[in-house]
């Protein structure tokens, strides 16, 4: 009992140095994820802390149900225009990038290690795939926003890569222990089944869970035990049946995330503390099981392939991915950028070690420096490169904002949201009718010293008023960024509203011309739709960006594929040196 005891003790006191270590670490901008990852280390057997603990059953087991929840998570939060935007280049990052990768990762590991090509291509899949925890700690939790089409795909591809790297590792771990003859067929099949298998549990496990939390009547605590379970289940079933719960529980996950039901807020708020709960736990526990001494002879080497991976394997393999789908060089070069490694590639590493493999612990040293290296260099510089390619938009500002469910069909296709105006909010002193949000949004109510008034009879907005607005899920993030605090003049932020005007998208670039810059050129018979459908290859999304002339046009609103709104910035943002040599790239590549 005493050592139960001291066992809760010592776990709580860990999770509870993880968080304020985790919020005193974020005003120093240092990725989290290398904070857990840190403090489990420091508290492990060569660190301050003397913790022993390396069983590695335990950390399986352990690092699947975390894994599964935070995959949960990632897909409850995806962005449905993600599917449509960027599916199939993730589809095939996930499987065709996934095996580039670990070819190239293999072969500089043969070289470096001086060791066998079945060794190598373990090395190679086993840091091969991008890690869900990493990406979603990256997008959601350090409030960086990317454009929809980047953003969609580093997310699809975080949460598809997970079967063809899993089915890499375990043939080549059983090719390391007992050789043997195998077919392509055999793969291909082996592979398949992971997918479809898969895929098959997610969606009908998916909407099985619907269905379920919409019939169920229960008290609404037990919405996300429910959920949690279900997603349990799901990956449980999954894996035993030999084919992919990771799959599984993400397909699942999104199809819950982007239907509405009775339980939205409520799962969505307690999957955002398992997520939380998960990554520390994870983290920590892989920080635990690394000894440092064990990295010093590998280290090396190990830097040098971790490199070979930010460098050339990542960027050869997406390139390779990405180009059929004309994504621009400066996407190319960002997502190849934003590869990132965490809790995957070390989950794996952990295969060996229980296969019985030969050194196994050297796989598991190799894999944790590169993690580590990725986060250290590519977690921390990730902003700043978002930024120099122009790819951000700005962070979801909630704000004050108190999201109200609606029953039935109504609720699948809009919410009511409630506002504070706050002082110096772009909302102060405009009337209701002059707000600048998206036609299907509408201000139903204005309170103000308790007494409500219909939009129509409502003075202007004043700080303190409260605001209650129905509108689709989509023009939330337009409506928190009108009602909540200003950013400073020139931010991301200020530059994100999406326009300080707004026309329909048939207007003609002849009259964007004539009121803003008469010498702007290109052919001002086009509409506003259709340059920048042009300008983004045929595939716009909402926050895409484009200069014309002395003025940035910005997508605002669309309807399915056309653009039915777009804005105008007058005053944009400065542009990066760098740009100017990726278009010219992109003129070379095009021509």
């Amino acid at each position: 009992m005493e050592a139960s005891h001291q066992l809760i003790l010592l776990g709580s006191v860990l999770v509870l140095l993880s968080i304020f270590a985790g919020l005193f670490s974020a005003r120093l901008g240092a990725p989290l994820l290398l904070v857990f990852l840190g403090l489990g280390m420091l508290a492990g057997a060569q660190g301050p802390g003397h913790i022993l603990f390396r069983d590695f059953p335990a950390a399986y087991l352990i690092g699947s149900v975390s894994l599964a929840i935070i995959l949960f998570d990632g897909g409850l939060r995806t962005d449905p225009g993600a599917i449509q935007r960027a599916l199939w280049p993730s589809v095939a990052l996930a499987t065709v990038g996934v095996i580039a990768t670990a070819a190239i990762v293999g072969a500089a590991a043969v070289l470096l290690f001086s060791t066998s090509w079945i060794r190598g291509l373990l090395v190679g899949a086993i840091v091969a795939p991008t890690d869900a925890a990493a990406v979603s700690a990256l997008l959601h939790l350090r409030g960086l926003e990317l454009r929809a089409r980047v953003a969609g795909t580093l997310e699809l591809e975080s949460g598809f890569n997970d079967p063809t790297s899993i089915l890499l590792t375990v043939l080549l771990v059983s090719l390391l222990l007992a050789p043997a003859p195998l077919t392509g067929t055999h793969i291909a099949a082996q592979l398949a089944w992971e997918a479809a298998g898969g895929g098959a549990f997610g969606v009908l496990g998916g909407y099985l869970l619907l269905a379920l939390i919409n019939r169920v009547e229960a008290t609404p605590g037990l919405y996300p035990i429910l959920a949690l379970a279900g997603a349990g289940a799901l990956f449980g079933g999954a894996q035993t049946a030999g084919a992919s719960g990771f799959l599984a529980v993400y397909l699942a996950g999104l199809i819950l995330g982007t239907h509405r039901h009775r339980a939205t807020q409520i799962i969505n708020q307690a999957f955002d503390a398992f997520a939380w709960l998960s990554q520390i736990v994870l983290f920590l526990m892989l920080g635990l099981l690394v000894a440092p001494s064990d990295l010093v002879p590998i280290l090396g080497p190990s830097l040098v392939i971790a490199v070979l991976l930010m460098l050339v394997a990542r960027p050869v393999a997406v390139a390779l991915c990405l180009l059929p789908f004309r994504y621009s060089t400066r996407e190319i070069v960002f997502i190849s950028w934003v590869g990132l490694r965490g809790a995957v590639p070390i989950f794996l590493a952990i295969i060996p070690v229980l296969a019985g493999a030969p050194d196994a612990a050297v796989f598991f040293g190799v894999a944790f420096i590169i993690v580590l290296t990725s986060l250290i260099i590519q977690s921390w510089t990730v902003a700043a490169t978002a930024r120099m390619f122009d790819l951000d938009v700005p962070p979801l500002q909630q704000g004050s904002r108190l999201d109200i469910d609606l029953p039935g069909q109504l609720g699948e296709e809009n919410t009511v949201a409630g506002y504070r105006v706050e002082a110096g909010s772009r909302a102060v002193s405009r009337s209701v009718e002059a707000l600048p949000i998206p036609p299907t949004a509408s201000v139903l109510v204005v309170i103000r010293d308790g007494i409500a008034r219909g939009a129509a009879s409502a003075p202007p907005l004043a700080p303190g008023d409260y605001v209650l607005a129905l509108a689709r899920p989509q023009d939330l993030t337009l409506l928190d960024r009108m009602f909540g605090p200003r950013p400073e003049r020139n931010s991301p932020e200020e530059r994100g509203l999406l326009g300080e005007f707004s026309f329909d998208g048939m207007t003609t670039l002849a009259t964007i011309a004539h009121l803003y810059d008469p010498a702007a050129e290109t052919d001002r018979s086009l509409t506003l739709a259709e340059f920048l459908a042009t300008r983004f290859d045929g595939r716009p999304a909402i926050g895409d960006r484009t200069r014309f002339g002395a003025v940035e046009l910005i997508v605002r609103d669309m309807q399915g594929n056309a653009i039915t709104q777009v804005g105008v910035e007058l005053d944009p943002a400065p542009e990066h040196p760098w740009r100017s040599w990726v278009r010219l790239f992109n003129w070379w590549r095009l021509r």
